[in-house]
């Protein structure tokens, strides 16, 4: 039954990345270059991330994979997203960088970031219609729940929670940083290593999201926690985490800049 319901999730999985690859496909070719290809793509992009981990977190939830099918399907989605996402960010928060880096101006990062919650709100919409087919058992169960989820919060107060995606988002970041010199793909499977190694620290924690977007698809709607507890835990904490690491990276740059 369990190999039967993987296959499902499975099959899942694969026809949302394969149905927004060609969505990706098709705006390159109706879209010259430019500001609305980039925000079509952060809307195609953020609704794959939050369908895909919608489907992965179900399986999490009710117990049907142990931890290393979890973190193995974690692994290969990561990589999967990293390949086929392009230039799009898929998080409020690298928005939110740019703006403080310069790269990105007030306006475009606002409506940016208004896409990509935008999506994350579709995704979890579209997850709930496409789990109503029930494709198979445990769609069944989750649907006669209607799509009840319990927050994936279990930390001893929402300060701790906001620390522990605060350095969740900190060690990705570094890791991304500190890759992209690197030309070739491999880096791809670098930084999905590190995002699954601080998915297996910190998930049991707070699910280790470090995703405001993300985090307003799948875990806001869950009963457990205040809306403002899920805004401190996974939008200020993962927002704090990025800020802090900018702010070395430029002090360090200017202490060991020759004068």
């Amino acid at each position: 039954m369990a190999t039967n319901i993987i296959e499902a999730s499975i099959a899942c999985l694969a026809v949302t990345v394969l149905f927004c690859e060609v969505a990706r496909r098709v705006v390159v070719k109706i879209t010259s270059k430019g500001y609305y290809e980039g925000l079509l793509m952060e809307i195609i992009s953020t609704f794959q991330l939050c369908a895909c981990t919608h489907e992965l977190k179900l399986l999490g939830d009710y117990g049907i994979v142990d931890q290393q099918i979890g973190l193995t399907l974690t692994y290969v989605m990561t990589v999967v997203h990293l390949l086929t996402f392009g230039t799009a960010t898929c998080n409020p928060s690298a928005s939110l960088e740019q703006i403080y880096r310069r790269k990105l101006a007030i306006k475009s990062a606002i409506l940016r970031i208004a896409c990509q919650f935008l999506s994350a709100a579709v995704a979890k919409l579209v997850m709930h219609f496409t789990w109503s087919f029930a494709f198979s058992e445990l769609h069944v169960r989750h649907s006669l729940t209607g799509f009840d989820c319990i927050s994936g919060l279990h930390t001893s107060s929402i300060y701790n929670g906001a620390a522990v995606e605060f350095c969740c988002a900190f060690a990705v970041q570094s890791a991304v940083i500190k890759i992209q010199e690197v030309k070739t793909k491999s880096k791809v499977f670098f930084v999905a290593a590190v995002v699954t190694f601080v998915v297996f620290a910190g998930g049991h924690l707070t699910g280790a999201v470090f995703n405001p977007a993300l985090a307003f698809s799948i875990q806001f709607p869950c009963r457990g926690n205040t809306f403002l507890e899920n805004a401190t835990v996974y939008g200020l904490g993962p927002m704090l985490g990025k800020t802090l690491l900018q702010q070395i990276l430029v002090s360090t740059k200017d202490f060991f800049e020759p004068k």
